[in-house]
């Protein structure tokens, strides 16, 4: 599963820059719908490459900074 960081993105940039950001904020300044946004909160979403390339510039970021893998304990190892 994929677990997308955006929470802490956002927390880090606030701290940064001293002020709160909001997801409008965030669809507004990347052309991302405030829905994909949120829905990037929730477990199991998926997003599409360009909404990703779109954001990690916006927090000057790299990809592992927004996403990362985690196994799904269901499945067995390989």
């Amino acid at each position: 599963m994929i677990r997308f960081k955006l929470r802490e993105r956002i927390a880090d940039k606030e701290f940064r820059e001293g002020r709160r950001i909001t997801l409008v904020e965030v669809a507004e300044a990347t052309g991302t719908g405030r829905i994909t946004l949120s829905r990037m909160l929730k477990r199991g979403a998926v997003m599409r490459t360009d909404t990703l390339d779109r954001l990690c510039a916006y927090f000057e970021c790299d990809l592992d900074d927004l996403a990362e893998y985690l196994p799904d304990e269901s499945s067995p190892d390989p």
